[in-house]
C-alpha cells in the first residue's frame, strides 16, 4: 500500500472567497488517495505572507501575482534572506507575460492560472513539491522564449535592464498608470497616499528617462505591459 504524502500549503490571495475556495478545492486530497493537504495558514497581502511563511514554514506557498504590499514577487523576494525549503507556485488570472517571468525571476517554481481544474492544482502544488517546474502550457512559452531571448538577442537584455531599474512596486505604479488610472485611484487601489504614488511616478520617469506620464503609458504600451 502507497503511503499518503502530506503536503503543507499556504494560501496567499487578497480575496477570501478565493482562498476559501482553493481550501476546499484542496481539502479533498489527491484524487488517488495518496495525497493529502494540510493548510496551515492563509495570507491577503505580501507582507502578511511573510509573516505566514515564516511562521509556519510550509513546503509550497500557492500566492497571487497582485496582492497588495507589492505582489507575489515581494512576498518571495521577502523571504529570500531566510533560506527556507518552501517552494512557491503562482496561482493567477493574468497570464501576462510579464507577470509570468517576474515572479519566475523571483523564485516561484511554476505558475498556472485561475481557469485550472481542482485536479490540475493539486497535481500542480504535488509536482512543485517534488521539485518540479510547472506551468500551463502557453505561459511555459512565455518563459522559454523570455530566457533564450535575453541571451541572444541585445535588444531582449536591454528591456529587461530598463524593468530590473524598476522596484515591485514602481511597476505596479507604472502598469496603472499606463491603464489610465488617476493618481487618486491608484492610491486606493495599492493601499497608499497620493503622495507616495506621485513619489513613485517620480522615480519611474527619472530611471526610464522619461519626461511624463504620456511618455510612460508609450513606454510600457510598447513592451505589453498593459
Amino acid at each position: 500500500m502507497t503511503r499518503a504524502v502530506t503536503v503543507r500549503v499556504v494560501l496567499v490571495d487578497d480575496h477570501a472567497l478565493i482562498r476559501a475556495g482553493v481550501r476546499a478545492e484542496l481539502a479533498g486530497g489527491g484524487g488517488d488517495g495518496t495525497a493529502r493537504f494540510d493548510i496551515v495558514g492563509e495570507a491577503a497581502s505580501a507582507e502578511e505572507a511573510v509573516a505566514v511563511v515564516r511562521a509556519t514554514r510550509p513546503d509550497v506557498v500557492l500566492l497571487d501575482v497582485h496582492l497588495p504590499g507589492g505582489g507575489g514577487r515581494a512576498a518571495i523576494e521577502g523571504l529570500r534572506d531566510d533560506r527556507l525549503d518552501t517552494r512557491f507556485l503562482a496561482l493567477s488570472v493574468s497570464d501576462a507575460p510579464e507577470d509570468v517571468i517576474g515572479i519566475v525571476r523571483a523564485g516561484a517554481r511554476g505558475y498556472v492560472t485561475k481557469t485550472i481544474t481542482a485536479e490540475g492544482l493539486r497535481d500542480a502544488i504535488l509536482r512543485v513539491h517534488s521539485g518540479d517546474a510547472v506551468f500551463s502550457p502557453r505561459l511555459a512559452g512565455f518563459v522559454l522564449d523570455a530566457f533564450a531571448t535575453t541571451t541572444v538577442h541585445d535588444d531582449a537584455v536591454t528591456i529587461d535592464t530598463d524593468l530590473d531599474r524598476l522596484t515591485v512596486r514602481e511597476r505596479d505604479v507604472l502598469r496603472l498608470i499606463a491603464r489610465g488610472y488617476s493618481y487618486k485611484e491608484i492610491a486606493s487601489r495599492l493601499c497608499l497616499s497620493v503622495k507616495t504614488i506621485e513619489t513613485h511616478v517620480s522615480a519611474v520617469l527619472r530611471k526610464l528617462q522619461l519626461s511624463n506620464r504620456h511618455q510612460l503609458t508609450a513606454w510600457a504600451n510598447e513592451r505589453r505591459l498593459v
